[in-house]
């Protein structure tokens, strides 16, 4: 998703990439219709923040009551009950039983900088483990952690000192050497390698990773592995801190993906689905972490928002009562037997498909032997989908894998018809690169 934005009547700079230049008008459930009265679906869902679907109305009467009641205040300046009660059902639903404190926040980012904030306070160190292809956001220290220079890096270093990097699980493309079929989880001994060679184990913070990547193209960590960070933390006593900003909230088949790892992380980042596009994040771990901080040494002036909080409340309400993560297991299963017949059918261009629950991801590749990225035929498919009236992104360092968003409540109907209106953009992309191939 990188198209530049060039209608500059508009004022808006050209740095905000958007999908389309086609303006949404109004949306309900799994469609969005434009202002020219085009209808699509929605297989995007605001880049993973609606798995209750779009204007849900249980969401909707929430947050009207609130509205009659209690717009702001600032929580530091006159709480209120349901940023108290938000944390509370968070405190509950996160995985770990043992005591816990929550922070609500406004974005993805603000949430992973206040987790490093509360790490480092905590150990009294300095050092962040993060990996390749992550994306943590693009305020200054979350960009440090962010793994895509050419779209988001560029231009705005330096960087936050302390943060090192080692390389993600990516079992396509196994950083030792594996091949999904013979993985041990050998990239494991990356992690102690980090520590002979990058940071000392005593200067070490916290380590931050994303259970399934969500930017960097939906690979998955293999449980092995995150059960390897929880042992190394436990060692020499850094925070382990677990990104369910996009997997969080029942995409992956479970409420938190780390859940399916056996993993209990210290630290949990979560926002996205989390009050079905309403702005708001959270930060829900050990209580001993959060305990030493100095008063004053966290808040914000919007986060915690009564009306973010309402939405929260009722969309975790929806999420948990209609039992979404069990459906997205359901809606996972239909989709990847789906695209495995589009794979049996474009061998030399579908490489791997993979990701958890409905949270799917298939890498575009111009040869199934090289693997060589190939995100020309990866935007063509998406601008296809667009033109068959389906909303579907990009992701990935390259840009060369598309990825599977869907709301949670989409029914069985127009799921299928969402993946007809794939498979014929699909169909369209390839013989659109085939014109290409032949006149170059």
């Amino acid at each position: 998703m990188s198209r530049p934005n060039h209608n500059g009547k508009t004022g808006v700079p050209r740095a905000l990439a958007t999908l389309t230049d086609r303006l949404a008008a109004h949306a309900e459930g799994a469609w969005v219709t434009d202002t020219a009265g085009r209808t699509y679906l929605d297989f995007a869902t605001g880049i993973g923040t609606l798995a209750t679907g779009h204007r849900h109305p249980k969401v909707l009467a929430a947050v009207r009551r609130q509205l009659d009641r209690l717009v702001h205040t600032c929580y530091s300046v006159m709480p209120y009950e349901s940023y108290q009660e938000l944390v509370g059902r968070l405190i509950d639903l996160t995985p770990g039983s043992f005591p816990k404190r929550g922070l609500l926040l406004n974005s993805g980012a603000e949430a992973v900088e206040n987790a490093l904030k509360i790490a480092r306070a905590a150990t009294g160190r300095p050092a962040v483990l993060c990996f390749e292809g992550a994306f943590h956001g693009r305020t200054l220290l979350a960009l440090g952690l962010t793994s895509k220079t050419s779209t988001y890096k560029r231009g705005f270093g330096p960087y936050p000192g302390e943060i090192y990097r080692v390389p993600y699980p990516y079992c396509y493309r196994c950083p030792v050497g594996r091949e999904p079929a013979t993985c041990s989880v050998d990239c494991r001994r990356l992690l102690e390698e980090a520590l002979a060679t990058h940071v000392d184990g005593r200067a070490l913070a916290a380590v931050l990773i994303e259970p399934q990547l969500g930017e960097g193209g939906g690979a998955v960590a293999p449980f092995p592995f995150l059960q390897a960070i929880r042992e190394l933390c436990d060692r020499t006593g850094a925070v382990m801190v677990v990104d369910e900003v996009q997997t969080g909230f029942g995409r992956t088949g479970s409420l938190f993906a780390v859940e399916q790892a056996g993993v209990e992380p210290d630290l949990m980042v979560m926002a996205k689905s989390l009050a079905s596009g309403f702005p708001i994040s959270a930060v829900v771990g050990r209580a001993e972490l959060f305990d030493g901080i100095q008063v004053g040494g966290l808040g914000g002036t919007y986060g915690g928002n009564p009306v973010s909080c309402a939405a929260a409340l009722a969309t975790l309400e929806v999420i948990v009562g209609q039992r979404l993560p069990e459906r997205a297991r359901r809606l996972g299963a239909v989709m990847r037997r789906r695209m495995q017949l589009w794979q049996e059918r474009y061998p030399e261009y579908l490489g791997d498909l993979r990701g958890l629950g409905a949270m799917l991801a298939l890498e575009v590749v111009s040869d199934r032997q090289t693997r060589r990225p190939l995100p020309a035929l990866a935007r063509a498919w998406s601008q296809a989908c667009l033109d068959e009236g389906l909303l579907l992104l990009t992701a990935g360092v390259h840009g060369n894998v598309v990825r599977v968003l869907i709301p949670l409540i989409i029914s069985d109907a127009d799921l299928n018809e969402g993946l007809e209106r794939m498979e014929r953009a699909l169909e369209t992309a390839v013989a659109s690169l085939a014109r290409v191939e032949e006149t170059t």
